[in-house]
């Protein structure tokens, strides 16, 4: 069959080809480009397993591109138009933010789970705008927007495929065009999921519910999620629906971070001889770096991946020493991670919304300073493709030694944070940063425990996640010490012009 303008290797065409049988079942034809309306097959379900370099994105952006010539129309979350009855969709997704963000810097569009199972519900008024952009209505008139604001929005959309970042950039605040979130109730057609092994079991059943055919792209060599046992979504499937990519390819060769995550595949490395893989290393390539400290500055915007949980408190209050933060304020700049939402049962739209905005478990945030009202925080969240909100937050500082977190300030209830200068291995899974510093200690802690995680030794687990995360440099970091910075917190590499949406609670 005609592949698309890629050059595969045997084993991606083969799973390219499988997937093709598949959505040919579904009335997608990628051979033709043509498309029929959705038939009435079983369900379908298949696995992209491979390590990192071994072209998972690659095919997973080569489909997606096939699939759109074809005619299939992506659903990115922001906005939907009216369903017509002969449209077929696609939507590409991810368990957090950052992970999609990882695959929309890449050309990929995609977005959240989450943004797929609640979908936004638009002022009528200000629908007639999305209708425009999306091409299906004619340039409205709206009372308050001037011909200028409505250019400013369409020269956005052209460019960034978001519907609420170019209202935004026409002058409009996100509650004054969504006004509020619904759970999905039609299915759509097709779903991608990049970092797969990151799926709890309610995300999965929830997929199922919603695309009849499901494409899971995941790496078995990482960290199953918290509770699961060892265990993965994919790892349920039969082996006939798990396809195997083995080959590494040419654009991650030559890699020096990446050949020391296949060598942890080697059953008799020990954690010794593997650091002395990583010191060699450091010696013939710029991009792997042994330090014997932590970096405070790098910490404000890529955490440093530990182990233990007493590791992470321990570096996070040396980072608020060193940038003389008080004790019972955040300054602007510092990193958050979001630990989840914190309200009652009955407030469950308000729920939906600061989910829906990318506050989800896990989420990484910038603390941009006190919000308009008591309890409430300006925020940037990152990898969200509309970062600037203003939230209901509860604030925790955890301390070392102390059973309790400290906290600064707080609404009754919001959401609830946690602080991000360092964060543990299995949460950074899913995410990259330019440079990744990995706190060497811990892992020899975990070598010294002999835990095994699925017949691994968990701490080659812990170290192949954690070196992935670097997408240009890694650092290895062999002592409990940390460098003061040399420059004071910032958020101005995060200023925008539009104003941040304001998400209310009952604080």
């Amino acid at each position: 069959m005609t592949l698309p303008a890629v050059t595969f290797s045997e084993d991606q065409a083969a799973a390219h080809d499988r997937v093709a049988a598949v959505l040919d079942r579904a009335g997608i034809d990628l051979l033709q480009g043509a498309l029929s309306p959705a038939a009435d097959a079983d369900a379908s379900v298949l696995a992209i397993l491979g390590k990192a370099g071994s072209g998972k994105t690659m095919l997973l952006a080569a489909l997606t591109k096939a699939l759109t010539e074809a005619g299939v129309e992506i659903v990115s979350g922001d906005y939907e138009g009216r369903r017509r009855k002969e449209r077929r969709t696609l939507a590409i997704l991810a368990p957090t933010n950052k992970a999609a963000s990882v695959l929309r810097n890449r050309g990929v569009p995609a977005t959240t789970i989450h943004r797929i199972l609640y979908t936004p519900v638009y002022d009528p008024e200000y629908e007639r705008i999305a209708e425009w952009l999306a091409g299906s209505g004619d340039r409205p008139v709206i009372e308050g927007l001037s011909d200028q604001a409505l250019d400013r929005a369409k020269a956005f959309y052209d460019t960034v495929k978001s519907i609420p970042g170019a209202l935004a950039s026409a002058g409009l605040r996100g509650s004054d065009f969504i006004r509020g979130w619904k759970r999905r109730e039609e299915p759509l057609d097709i779903g991608f999921v990049d970092e797969s092994s990151m799926l709890d079991e309610r995300q999965f059943e929830d997929l199922k519910e919603i695309f009849p055919t499901l494409i899971l792209f995941g790496d078995p060599a990482q960290l199953a999620p918290v509770g699961l046992s060892g265990d993965m979504a994919f790892d349920r499937l039969p082996k006939a629906q798990q396809l195997r990519l083995n080959r590494i390819h040419r654009q991650a060769q030559d890699n020096p971070i990446l050949d020391l995550a296949h060598a942890l595949s080697d059953e008799t490395l020990s954690f010794e001889a593997f650091e002395r893989m990583i010191e060699d290393a450091a010696r013939r390539d710029d991009r792997v770096i042994v330090a014997e400290r932590v970096e405070a500055g790098m910490m404000a915007r890529s955490p440093v991946l530990v182990w233990r949980n007493a590791t992470r408190i321990r570096l996070i209050t040396a980072f608020r020493a060193a940038y003389g933060a008080p004790a019972d304020a955040l300054l602007p700049g510092e990193p958050l991670i979001c630990d989840g939402i914190e309200l009652p049962l009955k407030h469950r739209k308000k729920r939906i919304d600061l989910e829906a905005r990318g506050l989800i478990k896990g989420a990484q945030v910038i603390y941009l300073g006190p919000g308009r009202k008591p309890g409430f925080s300006r925020l940037h969240v990152i990898g969200a493709e509309e970062p600037q909100v203003s939230a209901a937050s509860i604030i925790k500082i955890e301390l070392p030694d102390e059973e309790e977190p400290f906290i600064p300030f707080a609404a009754r209830m919001g959401a609830a944070f946690l602080h991000g200068a360092a964060v543990t291995i299995h949460k950074a899974q899913g995410s990259q940063w330019e440079n990744v510093q990995v706190f060497a200690p811990d892992l020899w802690a975990a070598s010294r425990a002999g835990r095994m995680e699925s017949g691994v030794p968990l701490w080659k687990r812990l170290a192949y996640v954690a070196i992935t995360r670097a997408e240009e440099r890694l650092f290895w970091v062999t002592r409990n010490r940390l460098a003061r910075p040399t420059e004071p917190l910032s958020v101005e590499d995060l200023r925008q012009s539009a104003a941040p949406l304001e998400l209310e609670t009952d604080a």
